[in-house]
């Protein structure tokens, strides 16, 4: 049974006007925000990333989207920039419904400004005229209807930081979970405790881009390192299941000290968290480094390795980084689940996530039914790509 990763929505230029018109057809489409605390003279505190931004009258924080209007914050709600269906894997999930599919939607704008971001054309629609998308009207039952249709088994949140729009990610969810969908938030890990605790009720998944281990570094992209330390830890506490991805970037965060803090810092949170070293390649303003080699991120997995974390995976670079891309049990290395790229070639976990020849429990969000689907095909061919319509 091939598996198709199929694209939901046409890319539309930005209105006439480039990012002002773009702005104001969003301003149409708010909500009030809940993650706001009034201080005076209107002004409000925002608490949807850890920028935590004072916003007075007339202004907006510095993700752009969020503004307040007469002293009320408003969040936005309504629509989609971007809409896909595609691997769970690709998210990167490996430990949650390996071999499923997840509808992943996303809205316009970001709180940082990475320079090599993959998803600009939305992330930084706001900043750079040439980077704006136009929004689709859409419902939160719509979402998930779509989601059911595809045979999706989650529903995520990603394309530009979704914890600016974590009210509508969580309209959303709140639809999600009675039709039996799981729920993830794919992010730049610049949190709050006060938002986590208002998505926690409805979010399964939560994955975290830790982008490097130097608060320099981290200040270049538009954060601070702290905020992203901090966050890892709250989000594992919270009990959503966890993954990091460090992209390694040829002279920006690749040096062994970097790489060797990072690995220590997420084995003292949890040996079990994995963490996934993926390959760099020049992306939006971001052309001088190399692209990131094989052996860059063998040396990033074995760093992992004596730092004692048991779950490192090797990515985009398929076929390129030997069986770095597989799930192994830490008690005995048996391979449990065989990948190439985002698919599965084979599939050995037991319905209870265990380890068929020792018994260990292997952490993660498996079910039991879809496991002994995967387990029953041998091979699930590559995608192919599609454009479809399907939102007007």
């Amino acid at each position: 049974m091939a598996r198709r990763i199929t694209s939901l929505l046409t890319r539309d230029a930005a209105p006439d006007g480039g990012a002002a018109s773009l702005a104001q057809t969003l301003d149409a489409r708010v909500r009030p925000a809940d993650l706001v605390q009034s201080v005076e003279a209107g002004a409000v505190r925002c608490f949807a990333c850890g920028h935590r931004c004072l916003v007075k009258p007339g202004r907006r924080g510095i993700c752009k989207v969020r503004f307040n209007r007469d002293g009320t914050l408003y969040a936005p709600a309504g629509y989609v920039a971007a809409l896909q269906c595609d691997p769970t894997e690709k998210k990167p999930f490996f430990h949650c419904l390996p071999g499923s599919d997840t509808l992943t939607f996303g809205m316009l704008g970001c709180d940082f400004h990475c320079g090599y971001c993959q998803n600009w054309l939305t992330s930084q629609a706001l900043r750079d005229d040439t980077a704006g998308v136009t929004p689709t009207d859409v419902t939160a039952d719509d979402l998930v209807q779509l989601a059911c249709r595809h045979g999706a088994k989650l529903v995520g949140s990603s394309y530009n930081e979704p914890l600016i729009t974590a009210e509508w990610a969580v309209e959303v969810f709140k639809a999600a979970r009675p039709a039996g969908l799981k729920t993830a938030f794919i992010s730049n890990g610049n949190a709050t405790p006060e938002v986590l605790d208002f998505i926690r009720p409805w979010t399964d998944c939560y994955k975290i881009d830790f982008k490097a281990m130097d608060d320099r570094r981290y200040r270049e992209l538009g954060g601070v390192l702290q905020h992203v330390l901090d966050a890892i830890k709250l989000v594992y506490e919270r009990g959503f299941w966890l993954e990091l991805v460090t992209l390694i970037v040829p002279g920006f965060n690749d040096d062994d000290a970097q790489l060797t803090r990072a690995a220590e810092y997420i084995a003292g949170v949890s040996p079990e968290i994995p963490w996934h070293v993926t390959a760099f390649h020049k992306d939006y303003k971001m052309s001088d480094p190399d692209d990131t080699r094989p052996d860059d991120l063998l040396r990033a997995v074995e760093i992992g390795k004596r730092a004692g974390l048991r779950y490192i995976y090797a990515g985009n670079l398929p076929g390129m980084v030997g069986d770095l891309e597989d799930t192994r049990c830490h008690n005995c290395a048996e391979t449990l689940i065989k990948r190439h790229s985002y698919f599965i070639q084979d599939y050995r976990l037991t319905p209870e996530g265990r380890c068929p020849s020792c018994g260990t429990s292997i952490p993660g969000r498996w079910a039991a039914k879809f496991a002994g689907q995967i387990a029953d095909r041998p091979f699930l061919p590559r995608r192919t790509s599609r454009l479809v319509t399907i939102l007007n």
